[in-house]
């Protein structure tokens, strides 16, 4: 019935362009996630006064489906949102994009999450966030029919930091081994990996199908300032696993071996979101018969066209098609 169920935070993102200084003042740390309580995050919000932010709904796992929907796939999302207008913002959106939902998903007391991100002149993005009833994902989210249906299970690794929804997330990759439905996880941010490792490894099991990461987090998994040392230790969780490099392109790396593809080096305003368009490119790429080099090449077109603007999706549905076409023409 679906080629892609995902898994994740239900978030919308504000976005503001900001300066280093702001980040220093408030010692958030450059390029990370932290996250945080509904008075910092306002707290923060307020500081920006006169700042005009982007809004736009995201979430990891979200940014993914969306993407992977946007370029032909059929997609289920399992999340959580409060009945306010956030949360009726973030499941319109998914809507529109063609993104099926759980049935409840709307049905959580409390406050829908919200992200701020913080993109600095580098184009780098720091990112607070507030996860609200989302944090209180679990295992009544997810929709076993639709899971066993479905040819990929794709999960964030930011689920690790909340117990409900690290349950939730467990629960799901053993539905999908026992469907024989590969399992995809990212490990989503190095925080992740060096706060909530033991929770990650229990997402992980025995061992994945399909890994994604960047250099910064398969470095910080294995410990190491090597890569090669960090690909050999990610080799024994996860059977395929694709490596982001920013603007060098990805690494496709299997029991055997490994393949740089190249990236599409442009002029960088933003980078977040540029990990989740690159694993919806690769997802769909899979389930239509790609090579794991072909499908790496798309993820990496996809982020390309991404950073070149600012935002963690692409601004109109069309424009994935058009990323699409474009990668194939090449």
């Amino acid at each position: 019935m679906y080629d892609v169920y995902g898994l994740g935070n239900a978030l919308v993102d504000m976005e503001f362009a900001i300066e280093d200084e702001f980040l220093n003042r408030h010692d958030i740390p450059k390029g990370h996630m932290t996250l945080v309580d509904e008075a910092k995050i306002d707290a923060l919000v307020s500081d920006l006064d006169g700042h005009a932010p982007q809004k736009m709904s995201g979430g990891s796992a979200a940014n993914t489906l969306i993407a992977a929907q946007a370029f032909g796939a059929r997609t289920f999302y399992s999340c959580k949102v409060a009945e306010d207008s956030t949360g009726e913002h973030f499941l319109g959106d998914l809507a529109d994009a063609g993104v099926v939902v759980n049935d409840n998903a709307g049905a959580g007391q409390g406050k829908s999450g919200h992200c701020l991100v913080l993109i600095t002149p580098d184009a780098e993005r720091s990112m607070n966030t507030f996860l609200g009833v989302s944090s209180h994902l679990s295992t009544g989210e997810v929709d076993e029919a639709a899971l066993a249906r479905s040819s990929y299970f794709y999960v964030e690794g930011y689920l690790s930091s909340s117990e409900q929804a690290l349950q939730a997330a467990i629960t799901a990759r053993q539905i999908a081994e026992d469907n024989r439905v590969k399992t995809a996880v990212s490990l989503s941010d190095p925080s992740m990996v060096e706060f909530f490792r033991d929770n990650l490894t229990q997402i992980l099991g025995n061992g994945v199908d399909h890994l994604f990461c960047n250099e910064e987090e398969a470095l910080t998994w294995a410990g190491t300032e090597s890569l090669e040392t960090a690909i050999r230790e990610l080799r024994d969780i996860a059977r395929h696993i694709n490596i982001t490099l920013g603007a060098k392109g990805s690494l496709v790396v299997d029991a055997t071996s490994q393949t740089l593809v190249p990236g599409n080096p442009v002029k960088a305003v933003d980078t977040n979101g540029a990990g989740d368009i690159y694993a919806g490119g690769c997802l769909y790429g899979w389930v239509t018969g790609m090579s794991p080099e072909q499908a790496a090449g798309l993820g990496n077109h996809a982020a390309a066209e991404l950073v070149k603007h600012f935002g963690a999706r692409l601004r109109q549905l069309d424009h994935y098609q058009d990323t699409l076409k474009g990668f194939l023409a090449s």
